[in-house]
């Protein structure tokens, strides 16, 4: 079986400039757990890194460990007035919905949000059997545990069970079905048709591969949200998603593991900077960022009619 695992490791994060202190924790924490023998490529998709930035990441290369800056802006010109976000979201949360296209090269990648942790070697979670899924990832924990998300998802999106709504910041790719499927050009046409404005293009994401979905555990996805079924130990990948940013409140579970990293990066300062400097007022806003999400969840759904036959 270890003969057919892939010793080469494409993954792709997508980040402005703002978030390349988050990428470096995120990327120190790969390089600690990471595999001799493994060569990671990882590729920072962007717009607008600075050369200062690029400069202080790069060096986060090591011999297994290769870092590329992929600028897109030529790329997205054509569509990038129909990238619609909200609130913190940047258009750079949409860069992976282009990724087949892209790079033909590649069968199979990894996609990363850069608010995350990893705890194990990312490898194990490329190398899993995707036979013809178009993706394989985890449940959104947050809809997990929210029935107004659990209706939104099902009568909005149209994901049949709640519970195989997937969250879209740790992605394996399968990049080959992907492109049979003529995801980028389906992507686009949907574009101009319907606006999810709760989960954007993780929404879009579960709409368009429903049916063709690899459904890993949660502990290559773990959120901080407290679930006595998932112990510390067995988490492999955390993931400070949403308003659960260690940077901005006190109280964030798993903070620990953040802060371990983020003191190994030359950005260690800078982020407890930005901890010190976040208000009161700053911490009101994201708390009610949750309030405004699930309103918002609710009047779409309510916006549609319910032909769900099993009812909870």
């Amino acid at each position: 079986m270890a003969n057919n695992k892939s010793r080469e490791i494409p993954i792709f994060f997508a980040v402005d400039d703002g978030y390349c202190p988050f990428l470096a924790v995120a990327i120190q924490s790969l390089i600690d757990n990471s595999t001799p023998g493994n060569q990671y490529l990882i590729k920072v998709l962007n717009t607008d890194i600075s050369a200062e930035n690029k400069k202080k990441i790069s060096k986060y290369e090591r011999s297994n460990v290769d870092i590329e800056f992929v600028d897109l802006n030529y790329y997205i010109q054509k569509v990038k007035d129909k990238l619609y976000t909200r609130d913190y979201y940047s258009k750079t949360t949409y860069f992976r919905l282009f990724l087949p296209n892209l790079y033909p090269q590649y069968d199979k990648v990894l996609y990363l949000d850069s608010d995350i942790v990893i705890l194990d070697d990312i490898a194990d979670l490329y190398n899993l059997e995707m036979e013809d899924n178009l993706v394989a990832a985890a449940p959104d924990d947050v809809i997990q545990f929210n029935e107004v998300f659990q209706t939104y998802v099902e009568k909005v999106v149209g994901v049949a069970d709640y519970r195989r709504y997937f969250n879209a910041g740790i992605l394996l790719m399968n990049l080959d079905q992907l492109r049979k499927f003529k995801f980028q050009e389906k992507f686009i046409y949907m574009l101009d048709k319907i606006r999810f404005s709760v989960a954007q293009d993780q929404d879009y994401l579960n709409r368009m591969c429903k049916g063709r979905v690899k459904i890993f555990g949660r502990e290559w996805n773990r959120m901080p949200i407290p679930d006595p079924k998932i112990k510390t130990e067995n988490v492999k990948l955390i993931h400070y998603n949403l308003a659960f940013k260690p940077w901005h409140f006190e109280d964030i579970l798993y903070k620990e593991f953040f802060w371990m990293y983020a003191q190994e990066t030359e950005y260690f300062d800078m982020i407890q900077e930005i901890r010190e400097n976040y208000t009161e007022e700053d911490r009101f806003k994201d708390n009610q960022q949750h309030t405004k999400l699930m309103k918002l969840a609710k009047k779409e759904s309510d916006c549609v009619g319910d032909d769900r036959k099993n009812k909870r």
